[in-house]
């Protein structure tokens, strides 16, 4: 089971000899390795490689507990390699086999030593269905089922209250062969249909607790069983997960934890000729491309347009990139009746005759975002390849040449994973076509003070509230250039932000004259014993930066302070790799630097009796 999205490396041993001594070249180096179709052996490999070397991960690395009733040992490189693919290091703990449960109600066990990030509770069928008999009624396995939910709901609870991290659920695997055939959910007893009825109950208790869900079961159901698990193995080792699968397990959990550092992708790039549709408009025109139906190439190539749609409406952005003459490109997108993407389906559209390197650096400072949010997608090896050597952080999956797949092979590469659906994902094509439009209506303004009074801009703000806490959560798990400590939350943290009266959690939306720019800014502060609000978390999205929010933001946390008492606020700024932007935030709005670390953080001082709001032209309202 070879992770197929990834290109191939003919000279991948040699590649991995040749590995740097120096130190953080070696951890680059060994990242584009990851980034290639790695087997077990490879992935292993790989790993060894690293362990065995000094490398210098760009951030410190997390901490992963794996929780399992069977051997996952064999399942720890894949996760490391894994989190190397996403830029991540990740060091992983696991208990002594069978000894989980232990070690989690021993204070001084050694996983409370290694205190844990993230968890993965990595349960096996064999064990979850220990208690069932083919003869049992009805009454007896529901019993049964209830008593095994509810046994792993209080090892989620025991972890939380422990560790206060995020927690990851493995789907039971679907490997007891039926008793029944075909209709096994008639009968109560069937450890085949428990797994069944159990995994649906995982799902809605995990909704509930605020645990996440690692579907092996729904990757075993598109690979087949088979893959995922050998018998003989199980019995000899007592590994469920088989060797083969275990690059894409790592990578399935990695994922994960890419998704709670907000290192998701956020843009798919699209090319047009033979990607979006058959044939090259530029030569064939309108008439001669093949979309839609009348040609199975045609229909191919429309329902990949349609996958490409509804990723928009789950809130990836669509862009185009293409080389092509603008109007030759557009016409489909206009004219052609069976285009299932149109024109305001597209965040950016760039066609030109300039390298696709280039564009894609243009797209992403259009749209306001890294170049790590970046999939590519396109049919020619050529630019696959050229955009692979000159832009490493973008990710280009390995279309090959059927159009028929390209859907399912973006969408197992799993580049868009993510925890939560907000109103702002739906909406995101349209607020940066209107970020755009504004971007478009600066050139026009004959000063900045005129534009921004022209955009009557008005920033609603309100307290934390049960309605936008995934929108809360989502924001803070994901921002990280302007983002003053990058301090990460779950849900249930932020809900106790709500309930703490010693604290405010503020979410402030932007809306102007070309709409409405969703949450934009979350603060949170704190009263601490000497009288002082700290501001825990103070971030924002890019997209609003250099119209006046900063300053408006400052007004509302110093009510906030007032409203506890306090006679300061602190600043706290934490260096990481990718808010430097901000290090002058604090001394910018007038905070007092007491010391600088190190590492360059500092904590900043302000006098809440002495504040003056600035002028600015946004209105502010409580919502």
């Amino acid at each position: 089971m070879e992770l197929h999205w990834l290109p191939s490396l003919p000279d991948w041993r040699e590649a991995l000899r040749a590995l740097p001594e120096d130190p953080a070249a070696a951890w680059h180096a060994a990242e584009a390795l990851a980034r290639t179709r790695l087997d077990f052996v490879r992935t292993n490999a790989l790993d060894t490689a690293l362990r065995g070397r000094p490398v210098e991960p760009p951030a410190h690395p997390l901490r992963l507990a794996v929780l399992g009733s069977c051997t996952t040992t064999h399942l720890l490189p894949a996760i490391r390699i894994g989190g190397l693919r996403r830029g991540l290091a990740i060091e992983v703990f696991e208990p002594m086999f069978g000894g989980w449960r232990q070690e989690l109600a021993d204070p001084a066990s050694a996983l409370h030593g290694f205190a844990p990030g993230a968890i993965l509770f990595s349960l096996d069928a064999h064990h979850v269905t220990a208690g069932l008999r083919a003869d049992m009624d009805d009454a007896a396995a529901e019993a049964e089922l209830t008593a095994v939910s509810e046994r792993i709901r209080s090892g989620w609870r025991e972890a939380r209250a422990a560790f206060r991290c995020p927690i990851l659920q493995q789907a039971i695997l679907p490997i007891h062969p039926p008793l029944l055939g075909c209709n096994e959910h008639r009968l109560p007893g069937s450890r085949a249909g428990f797994v069944t009825r159990l995994n649906a109950v995982l799902r809605t208790m995990a909704d509930a607790e605020g645990v996440d869900i690692l579907a092996v079961d729904t990757r075993a159901a598109r690979d087949g069983v088979a893959r995922w698990h050998d018998p003989g193995l199980w019995h000899r080792a007592k590994q469920e997960i088989a060797l083969p699968a275990a690059p894409l397990f790592g990578d399935l959990v990695a994922r994960w934890l890419a998704a709670l550092q907000g290192k998701s992708f956020k843009c798919l790039v699209l090319d047009l000729d033979n990607t979006l549709w058959g044939g090259v408009i530029g030569d064939d025109g309108i008439e001669g491309i093949a979309i839609g139906q009348g040609s199975p190439l045609g229909e191919a190539h429309a329902a990949f347009q349609a996958y490409a749609k509804e990723l928009s409406r789950r809130g990836v952005i669509l862009a185009v990139c293409s080389k092509n003459d603008l109007a030759n490109a557009l016409e489909p997108f206009e004219r052609h009746h069976d285009m299932v993407l149109r024109r305001d389906d597209i965040a950016c559209f760039v066609a030109n005759w300039t390298d696709k390197p280039a564009n894609l650096r243009a797209i992403a400072r259009a749209l306001n975002i890294g170049l790590d949010a970046l999939v590519f997608a396109d049919d020619n090896p050529f630019e696959r390849d050229l955009v692979r050597r000159e832009l490493p952080m973008v990710a280009v999956p390995e279309l090959g040449d059927d159009p028929a797949l390209y859907a399912s092979i973006i969408a197992e590469a799993g580049y868009f994973d993510t925890l939560s659906l907000t109103r702002e994902d739906r909406e995101r094509t349209g607020l940066y076509q209107a970020n755009q439009a504004r971007e478009a209506w600066k050139d026009t303004a004959t000063d900045l003070d005129a534009y921004l009074r022209g955009l009557e801009m008005r920033l609603v703000w309100r307290r934390f509230d049960p309605i936008g806490v995934p929108r809360i959560v989502q924001l803070i798990n994901k921002s990280n250039q302007f983002n003053l400590t990058a301090r990460r939350y779950t849900e249930p943290e932020v809900r106790a932000v709500m309930g703490d009266p010693l604290a405010f959690g503020l979410q402030l939306r932007l809306l102007d004259r070309f709409g409405d720019n969703g949450v934009i800014a979350i603060l949170i502060g704190r009263l601490a014993g000497d009288g002082d609000v700290t501001i825990d978390t103070w971030l924002m999205s890019c997209r609003v930066l250099g119209r006046q929010v900063e300053p408006v933001t400052l007004d509302l946390a110093v009510a906030q302070a007032r409203a506890l008492g306090a006679r300061r606020l602190v600043g706290v700024y934490v260096p990481t790799a990718r808010n430097g932007m901000v290090r002058e935030h604090y001394k910018t709005l007038g905070f007092s630097v007491n010391g600088v670390e190190q590492d360059g953080g500092y904590r900043a001082v302000y006098d809440v009796a002495a504040h003056e709001p600035a002028p600015t032209f946004i209105e502010t309202v409580a919502g």
